[in-house]
């Protein structure tokens, strides 16, 4: 098992153990958006486990040193990955900003919470990746400020085809610790799920809008 595959597969299974990600087939969750989905993930809740938090702080770390080098800001995506972000930022010994999701309508109307300057190479850091619209809506942002975004990392992705197209035309390299195919087979392995389930599951994700109508 390369290192890779282990870090997924650990982190696969330390979200499964907290339930920050839940797989219920018989009694679907609906998203913001209306969609039917047999998961639900909610990684915010890392953060009440030191243990867990710290692996995810420091698998972050590596994969920041070794895919995109030195880099002079850590940004984290709001509001669900800002905690992440800033502890990667203190791991990395880096300033820290945040962005949200749209410029305030109020006092200096920033988008880009902190202090960052043109020029600036950034490295930004989000909880999960769905269609990736709302985190390259960040990047986007940083680099109206002028800043070169290096790449991104997360810990999650559904690997939707819309979010690896997306990212590939934004021209923005996503790395993750973990995936939905390495959680379904961590579920599988730790029986959270059967094997019948698997097949519905991958539908899931093929066609989520219209899947369960």
């Amino acid at each position: 098992m390369n290192y890779k595959e282990d870090t997924a597969r650990k982190t696969a299974e330390l979200l499964l153990q907290i339930q920050a990600v839940k797989l219920n087939k018989k009694e679907p969750f609906t998203w913001a958006s209306g969609w039917k989905s047999p998961i639900y993930c909610d990684n915010r809740k890392t953060l009440s486990y030191p243990k867990i938090r710290t692996y995810i702080r420091q698998e972050f770390s590596k994969i920041i040193n070794e895919v995109y080098g030195d880099v002079d800001v850590i940004a984290g995506v709001a509001t669900g990955a800002i905690a992440n972000g800033a502890l990667v930022a203190e791991e990395l010994g880096k300033p820290f900003v945040y962005v949200r999701p749209d410029k305030k309508k109020h006092g200096m109307g920033n988008q880009v919470e902190g202090a960052i300057s043109a020029g600036q190479t950034v490295v930004v850091v989000e909880d999960l990746i769905s269609t990736g619209g709302s985190s390259l809506k960040a990047v986007e942002a940083l680099r109206e400020a002028g800043c070169e975004v290096k790449g991104m990392v997360a810990i999650f992705t559904y690997g939707f085809k819309v979010a690896e197209e997306n990212f590939k035309n934004a021209r923005v390299r996503l790395e993750t610790l973990t995936s939905y195919n390495m959680l379904i087979e961590e579920a599988l392995d730790s029986k959270s799920i059967k094997k019948e389930d698997v097949s519905s599951l991958q539908e899931w994700r093929l066609d989520p809008a219209e899947w369960g109508k």
